[in-house]
């Protein structure tokens, strides 16, 4: 070959040159600067540290709603604990176990409700009386007419037994509520019950089966209600609670003249799904507690507190909310609201403040990592996806873990929240390594399908299992919010977590080309069901159920935008012939 002239050769090195100089320049321009790549995480670390400072704020309240020096007038006790139930026979409560308690609800109030005298609660009066306490003594009607007979004619030793201890006998307990029985008969029950003992008798039910059936007026001494904001057919927020309360009890003594009206049950949860704007938590709890004895203080009303400890039993049949209305945790009796101590819905903030940075800093240490091994240099969209990621983990991760502690109950309830919360740990993780690598989400035909789609890296594969989990028990709590959603919790939190990373690597890190697969897209329909039903269902005022179903809507956009290549399309997937 001829050489080129000097001249020539000297401008091809000059344009070979510029070449690369333009390559290198252009290079830089995509690159992220250093003080860029800092500067995110220090913004992320300080919006969850504020964030985590207004979570744990504590509450302004009234008066304190457990003072030792100012005794409740009367709590709802029920004494069982762990596995025991009041729906079995089988159950047997011990002395001791009773003992126990009423020693220790003799130090906050003057008396007790009960609603049984059957599995060991006939012994509460002897008890009680032990500890100076009152009883309001129950008698559990439904049903079965031998029972019942048990019951009233336990319930009438009692009274004969401690005429200094039981001050009054509630016959029946929302048995109009249940249909276990007519009104006439209950008529007929407590004028029989009355003639026997010497202290008042009523029955209690919710304020509207009052209105409903007048003509108890003559058999009753005086009127029990019940009124619980958060289960009424218009669920009323924990803030107006306490008027509420008044009103409906001005209005049944107003239907009911010269009978003393006796709030039997009152009472919030604080923990469970919401209704409409009724939010379950330690704070509303607390205020609707003490916005109540206020009230009653200044109007000069009888209440009892519904109620005394927190009954997990009943999480199994009325899920979270059901089991968390007591002032004294299930399970180590412990109060949740000691006197002098600030109320949070967040008492631990600082701890979950901690670890929430501790996961932002992993999620942009796993983008500082890949980039090392990588020789791509991704721009600042990706870098703003996975500061995004990271501070919606290092803020959601406390509130999904402390949720888990409150929502896991049975023998699926912990591996399915458990699964749930592992998937959104390690998403956001597995997704700062996508977006600094320029990999898109792994498919479901590339970990479940045929093996010439199937991918063969271990770190796709992780990142697809933690996928999968997010799509399967994502799908699971749609359902069971579209078909039974009364007592099933809004997994905002976790799903929040899981779906944010996913949802920021399909969009930078798209496929091109390529057909949308089948199983994407029937998820994809499910969820965004899912979002306009339990929208529309549960209505504007419930934030959970907002914030779940633009997590469900995130989750289908991003299964919707899926694609695949197919040995159709992509003659490099096609099997090899024979």
């Amino acid at each position: 070959m001829a050489e080129l002239p000097q001249t020539q050769a000297y401008d091809l090195r000059i344009t070979r040159l510029e070449s690369a100089t333009q390559i290198i320049s252009a290079r830089r321009k995509r690159q992220v600067s250093f003080h860029t790549q800092l500067a995110l995480p220090l913004v992320s670390l300080a919006v969850i540290a504020v964030a985590w400072w207004w979570l744990g704020l504590p509450a302004d309240l009234v008066r304190a709603p457990i003072d030792p020096n100012n005794k409740l007038q009367c709590i709802s006790y029920a004494p069982f604990r762990n596995h025991q139930t009041s729906l079995s026979q089988a159950t047997q409560v011990s002395r001791e176990q009773i003992a126990e308690d009423l020693a220790q609800l003799a130090q906050i109030s003057n008396c007790v409700r009960t609603y049984a005298t059957d599995l060991g609660l006939d012994e509460i009066p002897e008890l009680a009386a032990k500890q100076g306490l009152k009883v309001i003594q129950g008698i559990f009607l439904d049903k079965d007419r031998q029972k019942n007979s048990t019951q009233i004619s336990t319930a009438v030793r009692l009274a004969k037994q401690y005429p200094d201890t039981i001050i009054a006998l509630v016959v029946g307990n929302e048995t109009l509520l249940r249909k276990d029985i007519t009104a006439s008969d209950l008529a007929a029950t407590l004028r029989s019950v009355k003639s026997q003992v010497d202290v008042p008798v009523t029955y209690a039910d919710v304020w509207e089966f009052w209105l409903s059936n007048r003509e108890l007026y003559d058999s009753v001494d005086f009127v029990t209600v019940h009124i619980l904001p958060y289960w009424e057919n218009v669920p009323i927020r924990a803030e107006s609670a306490a008027a509420h309360v008044g009103e409906i009890r001005r209005r049944i003594a107003s239907e009911f003249p010269g009978k003393e009206i006796l709030i039997g049950e009152i009472g919030w949860p604080s923990a469970g799904r919401m209704r409409d704007s009724a939010l379950p938590s330690p704070v509303n709890q607390a205020r609707v507690v003490s916005e109540i004895l206020d009230l009653a203080q200044r109007e000069n009303f009888r209440v009892n507190l519904f109620e005394a400890y927190d009954e997990s039993w009943k999480r199994e049949i009325e899920g979270t909310v059901g089991g968390s209305w007591g002032l004294f945790d299930a399970e180590q009796r412990s109060l949740k609201y000691p006197p002098g101590a600030p109320i949070s819905n967040f008492p631990t903030w600082k701890l979950q403040m901690g670890i929430g940075m501790g996961l932002a800093i992993l999620i942009f240490g796993a983008a500082w990592l890949t980039l090392r091994l990588n020789y791509r240099e991704p721009g600042l969209v990706a870098w703003f996806a996975v500061a995004i990621s990271a501070t919606t983990s290092g803020i959601l991760f406390g509130v999904a873990t402390q949720k888990i502690v409150y929502e896991s109950y049975g023998a699926t309830g912990w591996p399915l929240w458990g699964s749930l919360l592992l998937a959104a740990t390690v998403s956001p993780l597995f997704g700062a390594a996508a977006l600094m690598s320029g990999r898109p989400s792994p498919t479901l035909l590339e970990l479940l399908g045929p093996a010439f789609y199937r991918t063969r890296s271990t770190l796709a594969i992780l990142h697809g299992v933690s996928w999968i989990a997010t799509i399967v028990i994502g799908t699971a709590t749609a359902i069971g919010l579209v078909f039974d959603p009364r007592f099933v919790d809004f997994p905002y939190a976790a799903l929040t977590m899981a779906a944010v990373p996913f949802a920021a690597v399909m969009l930078i890190n798209p496929v091109d080309g390529g057909v949308r697969p089948m199983a994407e897209s029937i998820y994809a329909g499910v969820f965004l069901f899912a979002a306009i039903y339990v929208g529309f269902n549960e209505g504007p005022a419930n934030w959970q159920s907002l914030w779940t179903c633009a997590a469900y809507l995130i989750l289908a956009v991003t299964l919707w935008r899926v694609r695949v290549h197919t040995p159709l399309n992509e003659p490099s997937l096609r099997p090899a012939p024979h």
